[in-house]
């Protein structure tokens, strides 16, 4: 290292990889954070990307990107880059707004052809036409050179061209103070089949390090602070890993095996993709025709004894619609997953929304309670999706969580738990010739009916679609008996009020302003309000996770302040289900649709405006 630069310390730093689809920033915004991983920083990361699989190539719409936060503590994705590295002129034009004043530009000179910048929509070159002044940009010939260093170990050049983003990482590993060793390794790791292919893109990351070490225009190095954290193995985890992996953890702990049955959807698949690897732990995964199929299967699943899950996104989720009820009316335990993006219809599919909410509540035909609870983070969505498990379980009623693409694509540093400190998951499972059973019988406490498992022996019964008799279970179209079960169906869910986690509050107790959350946008809100009160603002928070039943002191908690600001990612289902549930209160929106998380910034001005 150059002994005339200055090695800066940063608590914090955010990083976002942009590109055409087919650029590498996906996998280099993964290598990067896994490496901030290993070397002790905190991490959160989110991918951005079009939904087309080969986006219009230099056009705006066609920007693929990959930000990440690392540091010290990196609850939120950041609202603004610290460096951008951008490897055409769309994608600079398309981020440039998300790069702080001052902030480094690393982007690829090679890429700003006439024909690029045009496509682009640019009319003056933005590197010659002093519109960049307030940014330190770096802009080396990075075609160029990694297309030099590939070809020299014999790579054909089309080839050789797709390594310009291991040069541009090369030169941000330098320009952080990382050393080559872990990034060598992980590009191993994924390259196990073709070392050859690891071998050249580790020459060429090797070739960005070292010129971005004899470039002048690089005057500091930062190095991030790392992190201290309990002892414990921990990894880089994205929330749909995290989901299956909390599956995996209550099937083993319930005592019952796993099964998925799912249809690919973006963005869930990576929920069955990761379960399909796990045969080993007994978990069967069925990738069903369409979604009607997969969560068909898993109601038999569930009738047979399994622990029966179904992922899926919001268009996947109302063509389960039917099958639901079925669940709903058998009483059988089914664990849905609902990974939320933009709708109506197809859609933003690669976007993030939080739009699925009343369809969760409400999106059934008849009297069709189910238990709605929601993950806040890529590591909540391990608790959460153990949670829904045990919720469904136990409750012997489906259980639908919802995560959405931000969490469930977004990344965390996560500390593996031990499978044995997990709260145990006790499913009321009927005994062998019990000569008291009957398959509506109820738990006095819980409502609870008891799960009969086919070929246990004394335990026959009729189960499906049709309403049945309370008790026995047998086909009844008569009003008072329907009439009586449907408020079992509903009470059983209601009760559950006084057992989930009493709700709790950041800050005081009772004030001017509440600010109410839930599912995955709690880093955020959070962060908003602790900036807010940090700037003399009587403000508290509280998030929410368990949303049906809501928790039984949610009255007590709203009671206690003069106004609440509901903020969500759409139009304020959230706000309309508390004014429905609890019409004593007055409740204010501030909403956002767009396909994006929120900003802290916009946030602290949003708790700053309500007087």
């Amino acid at each position: 290292m150059a002994s005339t630069r200055q090695i800066q310390s940063r608590d914090n730093v955010v990083i976002k990889f942009v590109g055409d689809s087919g650029d590498g920033m996906q996998l280099s915004g993964t290598l990067f954070s896994d490496t901030a991983a290993l070397a002790g920083n905190d991490i959160a990361t989110f991918p951005d990307y079009p939904a087309e699989i080969r986006a219009p190539h230099n056009t705006v719409a066609g920007v693929s990107g990959y930000q990440v936060h690392i540091g010290v503590e990196t609850r939120i994705i950041g609202d603004q880059c610290d460096v951008l590295v951008a490897m055409n002129p769309a994608s600079l034009k398309a981020n440039l707004k998300w790069v702080k004043m001052g902030g480094t530009i690393l982007t690829d000179v090679d890429a700003y052809d006439e024909k690029a910048l045009e496509k682009a929509g640019y009319t003056s070159n933005p590197l010659e036409d002093g519109s960049l002044s307030s940014y330190n940009v770096i802009s080396p010939h990075i075609t160029t050179m990694a297309r030099e260093t590939a070809m020299s170990l014999n790579m054909d050049m089309k080839s050789a061209t797709r390594t310009k983003n291991m040069f541009c990482l090369g030169m941000i590993y330098y320009i952080f103070d990382f050393q080559l060793d872990t990034p060598f390794k992980l590009l191993d790791k994924r390259f196990a089949k073709k070392l050859d292919v690891a071998a050249v893109n580790k020459e060429v990351m090797k070739a960005g390090y070292i010129f971005a070490e004899n470039l002048e225009l690089i005057d500091s190095v930062y190095h991030v602070n790392t992190v201290e954290l309990p002892k414990g193995r921990y990894r880089n985890i994205t929330g749909n890993i995290a989901t299956a992996w909390g599956l995996l953890a209550a099937a083993e702990r319930s005592g019952h095996k796993l099964f998925l049955g799912s249809y690919p959807i973006t963005p869930a698949t990576d929920i069955l993709i990761e379960l399909a690897k796990h045969k080993s732990l007994e978990a069967k995964v069925f990738q069903a025709e369409d979604e009607i199929a997969g969560i068909c299967s898993a109601i038999g699943a569930s009738f047979a004894g399994a622990l029966a899950c179904t992922s899926t996104s919001g268009p996947g989720l109302s063509l389960k619609t039917e099958a639901l009820g079925l669940a709903v009316m058998t009483e059988l335990p089914l664990v849905v997953i609902d990974v939320q993006r933009g709708g109506p219809s197809t859609g933003l599919p690669t976007k993030s929304e939080q739009s699925d909410l009343n369809m969760a509540l409400f999106g059934r035909n008849g009297e069709a309670p189910c238990i709605v609870i929601a993950a806040a983070s890529p590591g909540d969505c391990f608790y959460q999706a153990y949670n829904a498990a045990k919720l469904a379980m136990e409750n012997m009623t489906p259980c639908i969580l919802l995560t959405d693409g931000y969490i469930g694509q977004g990344s965390e540093l996560f500390r593996i738990p031990k499978v044995a400190d997990l709260p145990a998951i006790n499913p009321p499972v009927a005994k062998p010739n019990d000569p008291d059973y009957k398959p509506y019988r109820r738990d006095p406490e819980t409502l609870v009916r008891q799960w009969a498992i086919p070929g246990t022996e004394g335990l026959r019964h009729r189960i499906g679609g049709l309403e049945k008799t309370d008790i026995f279970g047998e086909v009844s179209t008569d009003p008072i008996n329907h009439a009586k079960m449907v408020q079992y169906r509903t009470e059983k869910v209601q009760r559950l009020a006084n057992r989930i986690p009493k709700q709790e509050v950041y800050g005081e107790q009772e004030g001017d302003l509440l600010v109410v959350s839930w599912g995955g946008t709690k880093g955020q809100v959070n962060t908003a309000v602790k900036e807010a009160r940090a700037q003399g603002v009587s403000v508290s928070h509280t998030h929410f996770t368990n949303i049906m039943p809501l928790p039984a002191n949610t009255p007590d908690i709203l009671k206690n302040f003069k106004k609440i600001l509901v903020c969500e990612l759409n139009s304020g289902q959230f706000a309309n289900y508390l004014r429905m549930t609890y019409p004593e209160f007055k409740y204010e929106k501030y909403n956002k649709i767009q396909g994006l998380p929120f900003t802290v910034s916009e946030l602290v001005e949003a708790i700053k405006n309500q007087k």
